[in-house]
C-alpha cells in the first residue's frame, strides 16, 4: 500500500470514529507514519503519538482476542454473572496481571475484581 493511500485510509477512519482500524493500521506501519506525521489529521495523530509512547514502554499491544476477553468480564460484571466472571479468569490470568488492565474495564468490574483479589485495589 501506498504511503498517501495509508494515510488517506486512516484519516477516513479517524473521522468515522473506527478507532480500531485505524490503531491496526497504524501499528502495522508505525515507522512509515512516524516519518509523515504531519499529513495525518490531528485526531490521527494523537491516537499515532499515543501509539508510540505505549510501544517506547514496552506494553504489547492488546490482541483481538484479549479485547473479547475483557468485553466478557465487563458483561458478566454488569449482570453481576459471578460464576461465569470466575471461569473467564482462572482461563485468562496472565492477561488480568497486567498494569494496563484497569483501563479497560467498566466500573462494576473494576469493584468485583478489587473484591475478588483479582486486580491490586486502587489507590484512593
Amino acid at each position: 500500500m501506498h504511503v498517501l493511500d495509508l494515510i488517506a485510509r486512516i484519516n477516513n477512519c479517524v473521522e468515522e470514529l473506527d478507532f480500531a482500524a485505524a490503531r491496526m493500521y497504524m501499528e502495522a506501519n508505525i515507522d512509515i507514519l512516524n516519518e509523515n506525521r504531519s499529513r495525518l489529521k490531528s485526531n490521527a495523530r494523537e491516537l499515532l503519538e499515543f501509539l508510540t509512547k505505549r510501544m517506547e514502554a514496552g506494553q504489547q499491544p492488546l490482541t483481538r482476542k484479549d479485547m473479547a476477553v475483557i468485553n466478557a468480564v465487563n458483561n458478566y460484571a454488569s449482570k453481576f454473572d459471578l460464576r461465569s466472571l470466575k471461569v473467564v479468569i482462572k482461563d485468562h490470568t496472565l492477561l488480568f496481571m497486567r498494569h494496563d488492565i484497569e483501563a479497560y474495564l467498566n466500573m462494576d468490574a473494576r469493584i468485583i475484581l478489587e473484591g475478588m483479589g483479582a486486580i491490586p485495589k486502587a489507590a484512593s
